[in-house]
């Protein structure tokens, strides 16, 4: 099947590096929707500047997730390519977090993450064709002060695909993780400009990312010919952390 056909879904696709993994999808030949759960405003400027339509759900409410879909695949036709890039940070202290700052972030990056992944999956083996790719981050393997929550969620998410990828291979559904490293996004701009200065100088590139940058790694998991590339994560952040 040519890309021209294949539907392509990224959550929290609206902004930052999920923006523009849509935007390189489409450019690749890729039917793209994107999800988004706040800022109507902002999802309505991207879809009428891109011509992605754009569908508001909560990845962390299962049963959200399996209307969204079928709202989704009844506008383009089937999803065969799903990118969980939804994320939140709900940075403290564990001495400090609060019980609802844990179960947030766990609930929407790596909750987010299973409920779409089993909304896809079935339909996926049916037609014996996926490509599922998950944004993780390198804090997930260096760890983060103050993010006991995003680092365990991400981390999660790692062992999450390694383990769809064996049960998926067999019926050519490949499941990959990307770690992202810092990226110049709005997220990255929040924080403290002497903690960024100070990560700044960890990166051997010296330099944060640009969300393209990590979008050219979605293109090439979400390709047909990359059948063979399955259970990996793709570190894409500056020489920061070698996988």
């Amino acid at each position: 099947m040519s890309k021209s056909h294949r539907v392509a879904l990224v959550t929290g696709g609206t902004v930052g590096i999920g923006a523009a993994i849509a935007e390189a999808l489409q450019a690749a030949g890729y039917r793209v929707a994107v999800n988004y759960a706040r800022n109507a405003g902002t999802a309505q400027a991207f879809a009428q500047r891109t011509g992605i339509p754009c569908f508001a759900w909560n990845v962390a409410d299962a049963d959200a997730c399996s209307s969204g879909l079928a709202q989704v695949q009844a506008q383009l036709g089937a999803v065969e390519v799903l990118v969980n890039n939804a994320g939140i940070t709900r940075d403290a202290m564990l001495h400090k977090m609060k019980p609802e700052q844990w179960r947030e972030v766990i609930d929407v990056d790596l909750g987010g993450c299973f409920h779409m992944c089993r909304a896809v999956i079935e339909g996926m083996r049916e037609r014996r064709f996926g490509r599922i790719i998950n944004i993780s981050s390198v804090n997930a393997a260096t760890g983060q002060a103050g993010q006991t929550n995003y680092a365990a969620a991400k981390a999660g998410m790692i062992g999450f695909t390694k383990s769809l990828a064996l049960e998926g291979a067999s019926r050519n559904i490949t499941a990959n993780a990307i770690a992202p490293g810092y990226t110049d996004t709005a997220m990255v701009a929040a924080v403290n400009p002497e903690v960024l200065a100070h990560i700044l100088q960890s990166v051997p590139a010296g330099r944060l990312a640009t969300p393209a940058e990590i979008a050219r790694g979605v293109v090439f998991l979400a390709d047909d010919e990359a059948g063979f590339v399955n259970g990996i994560t793709l570190h894409i952040n500056g020489g920061k952390y070698l996988g």
